[in-house]
């Protein structure tokens, strides 16, 4: 069974920077196209950035050229470095492995990122 161990959450003031890590165990990682999630107090979970087998990335547009997603097969683990934070991102960040068939997610317990400004 997959676990996934989120990492790196903090409070930061906006124009900061963040590094959020997840430990991935259970699975073949290199198989899997992962992705971090956020939630923020009153609204839905959203995608925020996923990072394909082949390490394709993709992006919500909210954060596009201020996030960047990777991973590392050897270490079976997947960062997101978070760099000119604005209190709008404030939310609980998720990370998340997508099934082999695209169709499910599973998540982590999340970590809390909080931006102060």
């Amino acid at each position: 069974q997959v676990q996934l161990v989120e990492s790196g959450g903090g409070l930061v003031q906006a124009g900061g920077s963040l590094r959020l890590s997840c430990a991935a165990s259970g699975i073949i990682f290199s198989f899997f196209t992962m992705g971090w999630y956020r939630q923020a107090p009153g609204k839905q979970r959203e995608l925020v950035a996923t990072i394909s087998r082949g390490s394709s990335t993709d992006y919500a547009d909210s954060v596009k050229g201020r996030f960047t997603i990777s991973r590392d097969n050897a270490k079976n683990t997947v960062d997101l470095a978070m760099n000119s934070l604005k209190p709008e991102d404030t939310a609980v960040y998720y990370c998340a492995k997508r099934s082999l068939d695209g169709s499910t997610w599973s998540w982590g317990q999340g970590t809390q990122v909080t931006v102060s400004s």
